[in-house]
């Protein structure tokens, strides 16, 4: 198994993105998967590590990363040590990430392994992550299919709003408790007039209609954070999609920050071994 950690792209005039590589030394054509992580996530939560040695294991390149502003720093890539990157977040930029990291893959500024099949991109989001990989499939040609795991399906309904969103407006920031960190994370006023100015692209309802490659998506039945029901829209909306259900997961499908364990928890393997057998199959 090969890793590279932590290694930095760097975009002039933007924030630097930090990502990891993971993938065996084979003389096989490897497919790659990109892995997007969820709101108040980062690329080195948990079980992600697991997850991206299966994948290597079964012969793809994997790729994850953490957003730009997700609120780590290159020398603290986990939990959230520059909460004003946090604060300045919003989905447009998210976006723009997903396509920088896409075309820096291309161009083999990542340093990707020599036998990656660069017409053969995948790319997974989790929660908040599962809308951006899916607009991101509706703009970006490069991509070939787009598995969703425990995604939101809409962005706006996620906002406060009534006399929340005029004291937000009023005082130009938000606090939301992480509640596993205990930090207070701020949110600038500018995260819902980014939404806002851009909501037409930005409603993953509109993204999930236009898609016209493979989706897979990939739902706890009971997913405390995001309920199974956005899962059952993002279907409805495109019926020749594939809807996964994984019954009595939660949210992580048992995982946790931290992970001691060496294996995967039950659901998340079988999220993991459908995906993979999605990937390969389609």
């Amino acid at each position: 198994m090969n890793t590279l950690k932590n290694t930095i792209l760097k975009r002039p005039g933007k924030k630097p993105i930090l990502y990891d590589l993971f993938y065996e030394d084979t003389d096989v054509s490897k497919p790659l998967v990109i892995f997007c992580h969820g709101y108040k996530g980062f690329k080195d939560w948990g079980t992600w590590d697991l997850v991206a040695e299966a994948f290597a294991k079964s012969g793809f390149t994997f790729l994850k990363f953490n957003f730009s502003h997700n609120g780590g720093t290159m020398e603290e890539p986990i939990d959230f040590p520059d909460l004003n990157a946090f604060a300045e977040n919003n989905y447009t930029l998210e976006l723009e990430d997903l396509h920088d990291i896409i075309d820096a893959a291309i161009s083999r500024e990542i340093a990707l392994p020599k036998r990656t099949d660069l017409d053969e991109i995948s790319v997974i989001g989790h929660s908040r992550g599962g809308g951006i990989v899916a607009i991101a499939a509706s703009e970006n040609t490069r991509i070939k299919k787009v598995i969703t795991w425990a995604s939101v399906s809409d962005y706006k309904s996620r906002f406060v709003r009534g006399s929340d969103l005029e004291k937000w407006k009023t005082e130009g920031v938000r606090y939301v408790l992480n509640g596993r960190t205990k930090e207070q994370m701020p949110h600038h006023y500018q995260f819902y007039t980014n939404f806002i100015a851009n909501e037409s692209r930005l409603t993953i309802a509109n993204a999930v209609r236009a898609l016209v490659l493979p989706h897979l998506i990939i739902h706890g039945t009971t997913d405390e954070s995001v309920a199974y029901a956005n899962a059952e829209e993002l279907h409805q909306w495109n019926p020749k999609s594939s809807l996964y259900p994984i019954e009595n997961a939660n949210h992580v499908f048992g995982g946790k920050h931290p992970w001691e364990a060496t294996t995967l928890p039950d659901a998340l393997q079988e999220v993991v071994t459908t995906t993979i057998s999605f990937i390969k199959t389609h």
